[in-house]
């Protein structure tokens, strides 16, 4: 079985701006999981609790999906990820 990388041992780095951006804006697990199934976009409550904890991989459509829906730029949910590779001097 493939096993994905982990950074900073967590399976994607927005988990913790998806949660804030969700919480923020008064929604439930379950009602930002039917707004992302009016776009089209399937995740479960179950799975939106995992890619909150960081316990599941976020897929490149559900990220621009998240970000039309708080909508912020996909940068800002990335934000965290590459102010910490810039203050590393790798980008």
């Amino acid at each position: 079985m493939y096993q994905c990388s982990k950074y900073n041992n967590k399976l994607n780095v927005s988990s913790k701006k998806i949660k804030e951006l969700r919480e923020k804006n008064h929604l439930s697990l379950s009602k930002l999981s039917a707004k992302l199934a009016l776009m089209g976009i399937d995740i479960p409550k179950p799975s939106l609790h995992k890619l909150e904890t960081g316990k599941r991989v976020v897929k490149d459509f559900e990220l621009y999906g998240l970000s039309r829906i708080f909508n912020v730029p996909i940068e800002y949910l990335l934000e965290d990820f590459i102010d910490e590779l810039k203050h590393e001097d790798i980008v």
